[in-house]
């Protein structure tokens, strides 16, 4: 019961297609075995990245998609809805290019972007600290000039990626203020603590990165010394809309195996959903996941067309986060005493879904943030 979707054009709506068909043959016959293991996908991102799906938003001239943000989000919904560890991974590689798309020189462009937008290099980002996770502004980090290099010293936490990616985009403290690095995962001093034991996303590892003495090339620098608050910020309204999609995927697929269970189990004579009980319940979770896809959408047509949205991308992302949450707990209780089992991938949904109202920004700094807004 694939979702309905209303494309700009015929070769976006064959981008959609071709998505599904890899997500249907590549990803979703071996989700289950892949979370159950905690096993790192690394051979699913490079099959996407072959077909062109990890860089839609990113030009042709370097080895992007060129396709808007509408159409990219529809097909990171798309993959998130065969799993959900594997879209949150390609949002966050798409975050990972943002600040040498936005920020590079046009030299570090052509000599990093084409390989990174292909796929074949895995990307990582490094913000958040032990102490410092939605305040920013507070990050310990330093990155101290030295000749023609950078040394960086300090810990980096919730790095989705982390020990399994290819490069890093980190924020540090130098001189002049917060600033972006691009830095290879294979430099002297930089480590990978033990993954995160998590409640859900198993297949996404998550790590502390710890920089000691980690030297980089002053060309590794992405923009001036004091813009990476800039450049962080601007990518999180981008990585927000990413994990609103993410989380519709996720809520449409337990839609629809909560919809395919009632279908088939029978109570008093008559399968499940004929009971209007159990209808109403299923006609707000398709509501939840309609609703939360406009918002998504509305947001990414105001980003394609080039107006402000950091508050539309705040509010998609507490939508549809929050409705995720609900829609894939109300299918553990379509499915009662089995929903509750691992017979079932309910479980297993809702509590991929939770960790998405506390990532890319927790759902009440979204709330302060569109509070500000409206302060304005």
């Amino acid at each position: 019961m694939p979702a309905d979707r209303l494309m700009p054009t015929e070769e976006a709506q064959d981008l959609i297609d071709l998505t599904r068909a890899i997500v249907d043959k590549e990803i979703r016959p071996r989700v289950n075995d892949t979370e159950a293991r905690s096993a790192f996908p690394r051979e699913r991102f490079r099959t996407l990245g072959a077909a062109g799906l990890m860089s839609l938003p990113y030009p042709e001239e370097y080895g992007g998609g060129g396709q808007p943000y509408e159409v990219y989000l529809q097909a990171l919904e798309e993959i998130a809805s065969g799993s959900a560890s594997i879209g949150v991974g390609v949002s966050v590689h798409a975050l990972s290019c943002f600040g040498l798309f936005t920020a590079g020189t046009e030299e570090q462009k052509q000599r990093w972007l084409p390989e990174m937008l292909s796929g074949e290099l895995l990307g990582a980002y490094c913000l958040s600290e032990p102490h410092a996770g939605s305040d920013p502004s507070a990050m310990r980090t330093t990155a101290v000039r030295d000749g023609n290099d950078y040394v960086i010293n300090g810990v980096k936490a919730w790095t989705t990626h982390g020990g399994k990616a290819d490069y890093y985009k980190l924020m540090a403290r130098a001189e002049g203020g917060i600033t972006c690095f691009l830095v290879p995962a294979d430099v002297d001093g930089l480590t990978a603590d033990n993954p995160e034991q998590k409640m859900g996303l198993t297949g996404s590892t998550t790590a502390t990165m710890m920089f000691d003495d980690v030297r980089i090339p002053a060309e590794r620098r992405l923009g001036e010394e004091g813009q990476g608050l800039q450049i962080a910020l601007a990518a999180l309204d981008a990585g927000r809309l990413g994990i609103a999609a993410v989380a519709t995927g996720l809520a449409q697929q337990a839609l629809e195996v909560a919809v395919a269970y009632a279908k088939e189990r029978e109570t008093f004579g008559k399968p499940i959903i004929e009971h209007q009980g159990l209808t109403f319940v299923l006609a707000d979770m398709a509501a939840a996941v309609e609703s939360g896809r406009a918002t998504y959408l509305a947001a990414a047509r105001m980003k394609d067309a080039g107006r402000p949205f950091s508050r539309q991308a705040s509010i998609a992302k507490l939508v549809c986060t929050d409705n995720a949450m609900k829609v894939t707990t109300d299918a553990v209780q379509v499915l009662g005493g089995a929903g509750y089992t691992r017979d079932f991938p309910v479980e297993r949904y809702m509590r991929e879904a939770k960790v998405m109202q506390i990532f890319e920004g927790t759902n009440q700094i979204q709330r302060l943030v569109i509070g500000r807004h409206l302060a304005r």
